[in-house]
Formats: structure tokens, sequence, C-alpha cells
């Protein structure tokens, strides 16, 4: 069973504004609501690509209800615990005319060491020897940086797996934990490991680091050049697809999704690296954090290339 943990979920609010201007005023040209948090969003993508996924996790307030009923609506099975306080909005800023996007995210509520027990007592009552754990996105304020680290310690003794893909010190103190899977991206690596990354190489040096930690495989997302995928003994490149660019939000859940659903599904290392990169690609052709369809995931795997390193 794919279980996704969204411990600081959000509602987001995606806007255009064509020439956004900073101190004047702007004109909305659309706007659209989608539910959202890392997590969600991987939830959402497994369900599109045909699986099923137990959605875990914070909610709170009228935000909170409104993703609760998202997620019952469309049959996605969830067993979030409530807290108190206000689940956030995220406010997203499109440009199309400068080609920029603009991320004005909210904390969020704050949760306490009760909040913080309970949803662990949960993620292991529902983990079992065969399920497959998505640990991803921020924390509420009043959770600790080592939790995703605590985590995937208490998964790991169930005989569970862990996808992680987190930022920051949350990254590094779970790639220490061992999860089977991380996906950072370039910039997460630099703040993980306090380098700078200006080169592919410089990519799989830092990245052969990790699996040290006893991690299975790592896959850095680069973006519109497409991504790297590192085991011990297979380094592949993925090169990007070239697609209309509508929003980056939620690419790399998508990514988490594929990879998720791979590994559910006991597929090859090439039919996993198709999978994630076209779920990828199919996600920016969408407009807010709508998943990509799974019809455009199919024609886009066909066009999918790899180079071994």
């Amino acid at each position: 069973m794919i279980i996704t943990v969204t411990l600081n979920p959000a509602l987001d609010k995606t806007i255009e504004i064509d020439e956004f201007k900073i101190g004047s005023v702007n004109r909305i040209v659309s706007t659209r609501v989608d539910v959202g948090g890392k997590g969600i969003n991987v939830s959402k993508v497994i369900k599109e690509l045909k699986n099923k996924s137990l959605a875990l996790g914070f909610l709170g307030g009228n935000s909170g209800n409104r993703i609760k009923e998202y997620l019952n609506d469309s049959n996605i099975k969830n067993d979030f615990l409530s807290v108190k306080g206000e689940t956030r909005t995220n406010l997203k800023v499109i440009d199309n005319v400068n080609n920029t996007h603009t991320d004005i995210n909210e904390n969020g509520p704050s949760v306490t060491m009760e909040d913080i027990i309970n949803i662990k007592e949960k993620i292991i009552e529902h983990c079992r020897s065969e399920s497959l754990v998505i640990l991803s996105g921020s924390v509420p304020s009043g959770a600790s940086s080592s939790i995703y680290a605590e985590i995937i310690k208490d998964i790991k003794n169930k005989g569970g797996k862990v996808i992680l893909d987190a930022d920051g010190d949350m990254l590094m103190q779970g790639i220490k934990a061992g999860p089977y899977i991380v996906k950072p991206n370039v910039e997460e690596l630099e703040k993980a490991f306090g380098v700078s990354i200006d080169n592919e190489e410089k990519v799989i040096e830092i990245s052969k680091k990790i699996l040290d930690y006893g991690v299975k495989y790592v896959v850095i997302s680069q973006g519109g050049d497409g991504s790297i995928f590192i085991s011990r003994d297979k380094i592949a490149k993925v090169k990007g697809l070239k697609v209309e660019v509508k929003s980056t939000v939620g690419a790399g859940d998508s990514m988490v999704a594929a990879l998720a659903v791979a590994i559910e599904n006991n597929y090859s290392f090439e039919e996993t690296m198709k999978l994630a990169c076209a779920t990828s690609a199919a996600n920016v052709m969408t407009e807010g954090t709508q998943t990509g369809k799974l019809t455009d995931i199919e024609e886009l795997k066909k066009q999918v290339t790899i180079k071994y390193l």
C-alpha cells in the first residue's frame, strides 16, 4: 500500500496576471483554487495513474474541511488528524508575459507535541511490511527538523520503505536515516550538503554520497533539463521533454507519485524512469496544481530518451 504524508497541506490559489508589477495595482486575468500540499499532490497523481493511496497528515479549520471534502469526493482514501488553527492557503502568481512564477506561502497552523506523537502513531498504525510511505514537503511550526528522520526509522523497523522529498536540514537528517529513495533537486542538494554545484559531474558526485547512508536510489530532478537516476550499479540521464509549460507547481510531486507506482508494481529501472519523466512533464502542461492526464503521460512515455552514464 502507498501512504502519502502531508504534515503541512494547503489550498493552492493560482492567479494569472499579465505583466505583474510590484508596488502597482495589478489586474487578475484568471483565478483557480486547488487542493494541495506535496503529499496530497502525490495522492492525486497516483489516482490518475490508476493506483490507490492513503493520505495522512494534519488538517485544520474551514480550509482543512475543504481539503477533506475534496479527497472524499475524489475517492482518495484519507485519515487526517484534526488540529487547532487554519490550514494554510498558498498564493501562486503566474505572469505569462514575463514568464515568471511567484510563490507566496503561508506558514500554516502550529502543532503541539501531542499532535506530533499522534500523527507518528497513526502512520505506524497504517504501515505494513509491504507499505511504501512518501514523506514530502514542509512541516508545520512546532515540528522538529528531525521529524522525517524519526518517522523513517519507525517505518523501516516495521519493514516498510520510504520515499523522501524534503529540503534543508530535514532532507539531510532524513538521508542519514536511510530511506529507500531520495528525490532532491540540485538546489536542495546544495543546501543539504553546503556546497555549490555547477555541473552534472558534481551532481553525481554528491548524489553518490547519499547512497552511503543505505539509500537505494537517488533521483535528481533538473527541471526542463530532465533528471538523473542513480543506484549503486547504474547512473542514467533522462532528457527533459519539450512541452508547453502552463505551471511547474507539482512537477516534482508527480515524479514522486510515478516512482511510488513503479515500485508498487515492480517496474524495471528503465520503465520507472520513463514513467517518472512522462508524468512530471504531463504535470507542467496543466494549470495550477492539476495533475497531468493519463493519456498525455502514455504519449510522453514514447518520447523519453535515456542515456546511461
